[in-house]
């Protein structure tokens, strides 16, 4: 069984690492494809280092670019390796320009395309995720769904079979990263920060950082908080951080985006996560600490459950309440449920022979036209 897979941003290093291990144990053979969407050290070579995974295979380097331009050019120069690799597998993960890339190359290359972390909807088709996920959705012949909310979501839109509730990549790896730590990680004393005596914030969507005054809404916002706030600026955000002089006499500090421990540290030690993240605000409930979600909607409904995530947008009054309140009484340890064992879940069912079929059975949910 050899399986294909394409990855290219920093959420989807993190799943392919657990998965990855999994797939070995159960001779499953990967091909990694790195399609280049983050390219920066601090946001892609750092985690192959720190998570030991291999380097890829293959390296496509594209780089920045408009979302049609960034993904044609991935198709381009990933269709030539899927022909000649010809896998058992295409594997995508979450809902990236690489997401989708990956899943219509595999599909029009006749090959079997499982998706991880399928079935998520935010319902807002605005953004640019949301169309990949579901394209990714439709044309995936394997899903893997994190919930049972998830799994029911595909059956709405007439996808039915080979559908695994499977749970999370990321929270999994997220709680055996946590018995890593120290109890006081360097991190803090770097930045001089005491525990639970600061907020830390990602901001990286295209609904924020394409927009100005959403960014500048969202900035002041932060300003009004009582604490010092710690932004690892996502390579997208440097010029709107430049022009709104954020870091500059405020209570804002601006570093590099931060390798995977270190930045699990500082959520736990935060007093507040702000993010527009969906890794983000799962791994903020792992760790324990009140999330604040700079968007009006998540896919991850299940983290708004007692309080510990709230959806505020980009109202500087809803900031500072949001960043400032005080950690609900119910613990976010059920949230989740018990994943724990999610990549092997998932590694079960890939290395079934019969699992990856042809490209010319019926899709799920689909019914062939009568004759």
């Amino acid at each position: 069984m050899r399986i294909l897979t394409v990855v290219g941003a920093r959420p989807q290093f993190i799943k392919a690492a657990t998965l990855g291990r999994a797939l070995a144990r159960h001779g499953i053979e990967e091909c990694s494809v790195h399609t280049g969407q983050h390219y920066d050290e601090e946001m892609s070579g750092v985690f192959y280092r720190q998570l030991a995974m291999a380097p890829p295979a293959y390296a496509l380097d594209v780089g920045s670019a408009p979302h049609g331009a960034q993904t044609g050019e991935m198709m381009r120069r990933l269709e030539p390796i899927v022909v000649r690799e010809a896998p058992d597998w295409v594997l995508v993960y979450g809902d990236t320009n690489s997401t989708l890339a990956g899943a219509l190359v595999g599909a029009k290359c006749g090959a079997a395309v499982a998706h991880v972390e399928a079935g998520l909807r935010s319902f807002n088709r605005a953004m640019p995720e949301e169309l990949n996920r579901i394209v990714a959705d439709h044309v995936a012949d394997v899903h893997f769904a994190p919930n049972e909310q998830a799994r029911i979501q595909l059956e709405r839109e007439g996808i039915s079979g080979n559908v695994h509730v499977v749970g999370d990549l990321m929270i999994d790896l997220a709680r055996e990263a946590l018995t890593l730590l120290p109890p006081r990680p360097d991190v803090l004393d770097r930045f001089a920060l005491a525990s639970k005596g600061f907020a830390l914030v990602t901001i990286h969507r295209a609904a924020n950082t394409d927009d100005p005054q959403a960014f500048r809404r969202i900035v002041e916002g932060l300003r009004r908080l009582p604490m010092r706030v710690i932004f690892p600026a996502h390579p997208r955000t440097r010029t709107l951080t430049t022009a709104c002089g954020v870091g500059d006499g405020d209570n804002i500090m601006l570093c590099e985006p931060l390798p995977y421990l270190e930045m699990l540290a500082l959520q736990r030690h935060a007093r507040s996560i702000l993010t527009d993240s969906g890794g983000v605000q799962k791994e903020a409930l792992v760790v324990g600490t009140p999330c604040t979600t700079l968007r009006e909607e998540t896919e991850w409904d299940e983290t708004l459950d007692y309080g510990w995530n709230v959806l505020v947008g980009t109202d500087p009054a809803a900031i500072v309440r949001a960043g400032v309140r005080q950690p609900p009484t119910i613990p976010p340890s059920g949230i989740f449920g018990e994943t724990l064992g999610c990549a092997e879940r998932i590694a079960t069912v890939l290395a079934r022979p019969a699992a990856a079929r042809s490209r010319s059975a019926p899709r799920a949910g689909a019914v062939p036209p009568s004759r």
